[in-house]
Formats: C-alpha cells, sequence, structure tokens
C-alpha cells in the first residue's frame, strides 16, 4: 500500500516557494522580524494601557480587586505571570521573567527603582491616572507610537461626540455640574476634577462645585449625612463595589435620608450606578473608554 505523503508549509515558506516559482524574491522576504519587547508593569495604568496596545505583558501585578486581573482586561491578560501586590512587587519573580523594559509608578516604587534598574530599563511614571501620558509612554518605550495616536484619536472623537450630546440634554450655560461619588460602608467617597474619573468628567465639559474645583486631593471624604447637601450636583455617577453588603446597607440608608431627597440630580432622576473598577482602579485607556459608555448610556437613558 502507498503511503501519503503529508507536507506542512508555514506561512513565510509558502511565500518564499511561490516568490521563487515567479522568478522574483522579495528583500525583505527573508529579513529577521522585530522581537517584541518583554514588559513588565507593576502599576495598573501600565497594565491597561499594554493591553490596549495589543501587548501581552512578561508579567504584571495583582489587581486592587476581582484579584488577580479585573474582570474587563481578563480576555487578554489570563495567565500572565503574577508579580505579587502593586505595593510590594516580588522582584525575584521579575528577575526570573528576564524582562527589557519595566514599567513603575513613582510614587509606589521610588524606594526599589534602583534595584529594579539592575534587572532592566525602568519607565517611572509620576502620575498614575494619568492615563494618556501613561500610554504615550509605554507605546515610546515599545515603539508602538504610531498604535498610541490611533487610540488617542479615537478617544478625542468619542469625547466630541458626548461633549455635543451633552449640551443638547442639559440647557445650561456652563455645563452641567457632575457629582462622582463611591458609597463605602463608613463614609462617601467623591472625586474631584483632580481625580482619573474626574480628569475624563471635565474632558467631557462638566462643572464641578467649588470645593470639588478647589480640592488638591483626588478625593473628599464625607463620614456624616450632614454633609449630603455638599454632593449636590445636576447628574451623579455612583460607584458601587459589587458583593458588598455593608456597602448596599450603606447606600440604601444615604438614599432614604431627606437631605438625600432633595438634591438636584435625585429630583431630576440623573442617578446612575457605575462598575467602580473602571472609574476609579484602572487608571488606563481601556477603563476611561468604559467611562465614555457609562457617560453615553446615562445621556440616551437620563430624563434630562
Amino acid at each position: 500500500m502507498m503511503m501519503k505523503n503529508t507536507f506542512s508549509f508555514s506561512l513565510t515558506r509558502r511565500r518564499a516557494l511561490q516568490s521563487l516559482l515567479l522568478g522574483v524574491v522579495s528583500p525583505t522576504l527573508f529579513a529577521r522580524q522585530p522581537v517584541a519587547l518583554r514588559a513588565v508593569s507593576l502599576f495598573q495604568g501600565a497594565t491597561d494601557s499594554l493591553a490596549a496596545l495589543g501587548v501581552t505583558p512578561a508579567g504584571i501585578v495583582e489587581s486592587w480587586t476581582e484579584k488577580p486581573v479585573y474582570r474587563y482586561l481578563r480576555p487578554q491578560l489570563s495567565g500572565v505571570p503574577q508579580l505579587g501586590l502593586e505595593t510590594q512587587p516580588a522582584l525575584e519573580k521579575i528577575v526570573l521573567l528576564n524582562p527589557d523594559i519595566i514599567f513603575a509608578s513613582r510614587f509606589r516604587h521610588q524606594d526599589i527603582a534602583p534595584l529594579l534598574q539592575k534587572i532592566a530599563p525602568v519607565a517611572l511614571l509620576d502620575d498614575v491616572f494619568e492615563f494618556k501620558k501613561t500610554l504615550r509612554v509605554v507605546a515610546e518605550n515599545l515603539a508602538m507610537k504610531s498604535a498610541a495616536a490611533q487610540l488617542l484619536e479615537r478617544w478625542d472623537a468619542r469625547v466630541a461626540t458626548l461633549r455635543n450630546l451633552i449640551r443638547t440634554r442639559f440647557d445650561t450655560a456652563n455645563g452641567p455640574q457632575v457629582s462622582v461619588i463611591e458609597v463605602r460602608p463608613d463614609h462617601i467617597r467623591s472625586y474631584v476634577a483632580r481625580s482619573f474619573p474626574g480628569s475624563v468628567m471635565s474632558e467631557l465639559g462638566f462643572a464641578w462645585s467649588e470645593q470639588a474645583m478647589q480640592a488638591q486631593s483626588a478625593s473628599l471624604r464625607f463620614s456624616g449625612m450632614e454633609n449630603i447637601p455638599l454632593l449636590d450636583a445636576d447628574i451623579f455617577f455612583i460607584l458601587l463595589r459589587a458583593n458588598s453588603p455593608a456597602i448596599a446597607r450603606q447606600y440604601q440608608t444615604l438614599t432614604v435620608h431627606p437631605l438625600w431627597q432633595q438634591l438636584r440630580a435625585v429630583k431630576a432622576g440623573q442617578l446612575w450606578v457605575v462598575d467602580s473598577v473602571p472609574w476609579s482602579l484602572s487608571g488606563g485607556i481601556l477603563g476611561a473608554n468604559q467611562i465614555l459608555n457609562d457617560v453615553e448610556y446615562a445621556l440616551l437613558r437620563g430624563r434630562a
């Protein structure tokens, strides 16, 4: 019995044979392809940026919640080696990965930066919530500036569209006032213009209370219900963490309080519960785009 011969050709070999048969060989046909750099991310914004650029990191630190990787990043990053906590990455694990570049936060990692630099070049970011800068720095170090530019062009187009929609939905001269609050078991955190979600809200043209504009930190903390009037705004985005009975009880207590019932957003039905992970913990352009998704949903479904 004759046995059939089986052959398996790679795409490169197939192209080579085709070129030889045609009598023409491309000068780039056998050129060495650029090797992707092995990148390690030590903070969430860099991890998000790598995923946005289509890069699978050599290693990442654990997410703050939904451990070990935020749900919205799992389709791209599940299985990536874990390097411990963002506040205390495991140096011995980083060494074993033999990275070409390490993306770190100056605030978190300045003290260990000399040790990191002995492992690989380190890109230290000053503000982990400046997602556009993080994206640009990551892209520049990976020779992917054009890919980052395309992501930012799409971002600008989305923002322009939503700014126009906001103007049509709210009849205010200086833009509707926004309040971005996170309910915690023992207090309410109000994010301001200097925060990650606040920067997105400002870019969309939302206005802030005078207190929020003057704040020097990323958020304000309110422990007592008597502070509820300070949250007043035309529209609320309310960050709730999933699977927390304590937070659910606190939110229920908040919403039945008489002072809460007097707020403009409550009376107008402009209360939108959103996922706290992309809004406050992601620090990257993918998370920021999820914020735009939520704002768009609110504008299209709201009663303003």
